[in-house]
């Protein structure tokens, strides 16, 4: 939808300029508290399987062992980190993404390889078939997975057959009717869930 891109590349330019003094805030804390790359870069499946490099800012601790998923107090996390993925600030470098044309402002949060493999194959293509997001109805509804997580003796397992499956049943929802509408209303959910935390 030519529209939908253009409101995507549009709100990324003015975002970026904007969002610039925060941003610079933000990467002399990064630099201050811990040693390593400012942003952090991960493999992610996207619109029609393609591979492409999510960008956030880095909120851990570098070359620190452990696996693909965050569980509530992580001690991998930075004592800024904490800061950036309570607010959700740690995601604003997605809008680099945005206007690469990797991600849209709004689709369904692109996964890494090893869980894209577990869909099954229909409900892979369906879920592809529309650009990634920055932020969708499952972020809104579930934006304190992590937190969940850590109350579960086998995380990924439970990721896996229970939080996974409910992330793709929205991701399919909206595969299946998204328009101008429902991505304003995405976004203005997504700021109002922000701001009350």
């Amino acid at each position: 939808m030519i529209i939908k891109r253009i409101f995507d590349i549009l709100c990324a330019i003015v975002g970026l300029i904007f969002l610039s003094p925060l941003f610079f805030l933000i990467i002399i804390l990064i630099k201050a508290t811990s040693k390593g790359s400012i942003l952090f870069k991960q493999r992610r499946v996207g619109l029609r399987h393609k591979i492409f490099l999510i960008y956030k800012f880095r909120t851990m601790y570098m070359n620190v062992p452990g696996g693909l998923l965050t569980i509530g107090q992580d001690h991998r996390i930075t004592p800024i980190g904490k800061f950036l993925r309570q607010y959700k600030l740690d995601e604003l470098p997605q809008l680099i993404n945005v206007l690469l044309g990797d991600m849209s402002l709004v689709g369904p949060r692109p996964e890494v390889e090893k869980y894209v493999a577990l869909y099954p194959q229909q409900v892979r293509d369906l879920v592809l078939s529309v650009r990634p997001g920055i932020t969708e109805w499952a972020s809104i509804k579930m934006i304190d997975e992590n937190q969940m997580l850590a109350t579960i003796t086998n995380a990924e397992d439970y990721y896996i057959n229970v939080i996974l499956p409910q992330k793709l049943e929205y991701a399919m929802q909206y595969a299946r009717r998204h328009n101008f509408f429902i991505d304003i209303l995405i976004i203005l959910y997504t700021l109002k869930k922000v701001v009350i935390r």
